[in-house]
């Protein structure tokens, strides 16, 4: 029976095996490390590379639509633009007739002993100024204004006078007056109203 001992120093050789373990063990963790630290890197890059392609999207949305809503606004301004012009030319000519029943009005609602020299027409305010026989003769010019006229109302006497120059023929003595009235719509712009327009003022005179 042959007996063998082993000679080498067994301790040390157990300790270079445990180090070299050690080592083994050190190096696959910090590998293994490693690996988790790039899979997490890597997820991490892809959500945040999704969430810019979003953003970037979501930026790209906003430019469109900022350009499609300063088209709208100039669309709306086009649009007012034309309707404006379109509102003026109706009121052309809604209001063409204006002067002939103003002449017709006056000519009717005159009542003799009454001289007109002159009136001045501030839209659809209107200023008479002449000569009377007397004071009633200025207040039946008033009544007729105010119930007889279809196209002129709110008559309002301003002043009245001993005139100082009389028109050309007359020799006695007149009153010189003056008067504000307003005009009413005419049928063109009554009818206009009755249609409806949006955003047509209400008449004069009107509440």
């Amino acid at each position: 029976m042959r007996i063998r001992v082993n000679l080498l120093p067994h301790r040390e050789a157990r300790r270079e095996r445990q180090k070299k373990t050690f080592y083994l063990l050190t190096l696959m963790s910090f590998v293994a490390g490693l690996a988790l630290v790039g899979l997490v890197w890597s997820v991490l890059q892809g959500y945040i590379s999704g969430q810019q392609d979003r953003n970037n999207f979501v930026t790209a949305e906003n430019r469109k639509l900022d350009v499609q809503i300063k088209e709208v606004a100039n669309l709306r301004q086009e649009i007012e633009a034309l309707r404006s012009r379109q509102r003026a030319v109706e009121d052309l000519q809604a209001d063409r007739n204006l002067p002939v029943y103003l002449m017709d009005e006056l000519t009717k609602q005159t009542p003799e002993g009454i001289y007109l020299k002159g009136f001045k027409q501030d839209d659809k305010k209107v200023n008479v100024q002449g000569w009377a026989a007397s004071n009633e003769r200025v207040s039946e010019f008033l009544r007729n204004l105010q119930n007889n006229s279809k196209y002129l109302e709110r008559p309002e006497l301003i002043e009245i006078r001993i005139g100082g120059q009389n028109p050309q023929g007359v020799q006695r003595r007149l009153f010189e007056f003056s008067l504000n009235f307003f005009l009413k719509p005419t049928p063109e712009r009554a009818q206009l109203a009755q249609q409806g327009q949006p955003g047509r003022p209400a008449p004069a005179g009107k509440k």
